[in-house]
């Protein structure tokens, strides 16, 4: 694995945690804190291959419409996780930032996703963004909100509206997508990160994600190695 080319930009699609549990008997919140147990190995795993940022679908906007207990669960496994994680994140350098509408999420939540952004934002390991309450269309929607501000106010002009600053007023500024890899045989992107995965090579594999261990994170980059990327060219 030395020798391949690592994606500088990774998305995850974190799915099929309900399933995994099912499968085995267990309730669906069994399952998404074996995701989490998960995500923690998959992450130390990421850093020591020297993967630079990494954005990972974690609550879409949709998921609000899921059973009232199984959105208090995340809610509240959210919330131990930044707080309780935090010597993870100190150990591997990790940088935290969020994407995503604020609203609804409950206050605790937010307090937790700002001590986090906090007290990581001088490191620079990697970048780990968790995307809560996301939706591209909602971030869409939300940038072409802010830019039309900035027209209303006379800050920009009509001419200097292009790519780049549309980019630059998404919720994060960050590299494009190289790769975006989905769990659980699902093969599309559900509303995630669709501007910034425009010509990112996409990956699907049967595994749940907490069977989605290092194993299976080689697979992917061997396979997105094997890729021919273009980029629109010949």
């Amino acid at each position: 694995m030395d020798d391949l080319i690592m994606p500088n930009h990774i998305g995850i699609i974190m799915d099929g945690n309900g399933r995994w549990a099912t499968n085995r008997n267990l309730k669906r919140c069994d399952g998404h804190k074996a995701g989490l147990e998960n995500l923690k190995k998959l992450c130390s795993y990421m850093a020591e291959k020297n993967v630079n940022y990494v954005s990972l679908y974690a609550f879409s906007t949709e998921n609000f419409k899921r059973e009232k207990k199984e959105v208090n669960f995340l809610m509240n496994l959210f919330i131990d996780a930044f707080v309780k994680e935090i010597d993870f994140v100190h150990d591997h350098k990790i940088k935290v930032i969020f994407s995503g509408r604020r609203e609804p999420l409950p206050k605790k939540v937010l307090s937790a996703m700002d001590d986090l952004v906090n007290v990581t934002k001088d490191y620079d390991n990697y970048t780990l963004n968790i995307c809560i309450n996301y939706g591209s269309v909602t971030e869409i929607i939300d940038m072409t909100k802010k830019i039309c501000d900035m027209y209303k106010d006379n800050k920009i002009t009509l001419d200097e509206i292009d790519d780049k600053m549309l980019f630059n007023n998404l919720y994060q500024e960050l590299p494009p997508l190289d790769l975006v890899i989905r769990t659980s045989g699902e093969q599309r992107l559900s509303n995630f990160m669709m501007l910034q995965a425009s010509y990112a090579e996409l990956y699907f594999t049967d595994k749940y994600f907490p069977e989605f261990d290092r194993y299976e994170f080689d697979k992917a980059i061997l396979e997105y190695n094997k890729r021919n990327r273009r980029f629109g060219g010949n």
